[in-house]
């Protein structure tokens, strides 16, 4: 007999499962660690500069509306990170995920007040298509149709996550930007 036999020691573990329909392929389950990681990491140095007094006057701060869109989307990066590596199907998994989904509805819908008189720019596309995605992920999960319930979720963190995650750093003027590089554009 040259087949191996399963160790049935392995169904104790509780990180064990089949591979799956949420499983990510490898080129996407890269970009999700590499851009997750990055983003987390310079949020990371952006709020340390920023609670260290080295960004100098941020006047962003005494904007609440801001400060709230910042709370709410600060934790979805890590969260989101997370829950596209950890074992899906969980309480655990499907807790965090409702918590992830809501903090993005409320980021997405935050940012419509942020300008004066709701002024919206280009960078709003990610509203509607934030609350869409996260429609779409309940509906799919709820169906049973996983494999597009992954889809969304990857679409939805890779796109209106990590896309105005970038411009919010890239561009002199916003929050984020002022916090990593001191810059006063406000």
């Amino acid at each position: 007999m040259t087949g191996t036999t399963a160790n049935p020691l392995q169904y104790l573990n509780p990180y064990h499962r089949p591979a799956g329909a949420l499983d990510l392929n490898p080129l996407i389950k890269g970009l999700v660690i590499v851009s997750g990681t990055l983003m987390t990491a310079i949020c990371l140095i952006a709020i340390s500069r920023a609670a260290l007094g080295l960004s100098g006057d941020l006047p962003h701060l005494r904007h609440f509306v801001i400060m709230f869109h910042v709370t709410t989307v600060l934790p979805c990066v890590p969260l989101g990170l997370y829950l596209l590596l950890a074992p899906k199907g969980t309480a655990m998994h499907k807790q965090l995920g409702k918590l992830w989904v809501t903090l993005m509805v409320v980021t997405a819908i935050s940012t419509v007040f942020i300008r004066p008189n709701m002024e919206l720019t280009w960078i709003h596309i990610f509203v509607p298509l934030t609350l869409r995605a996260s429609y779409l992920i309940i509906a799919k999960a709820r169906r049973g149709d996983i494999k597009e319930h992954r889809n969304e979720i990857v679409g939805l963190y890779l796109g209106a996550l990590m896309i105005p995650g970038v411009w919010a750093f890239a561009i002199e003027g916003r929050l984020m930007n002022a916090m990593l590089f001191g810059w006063q554009g406000y």
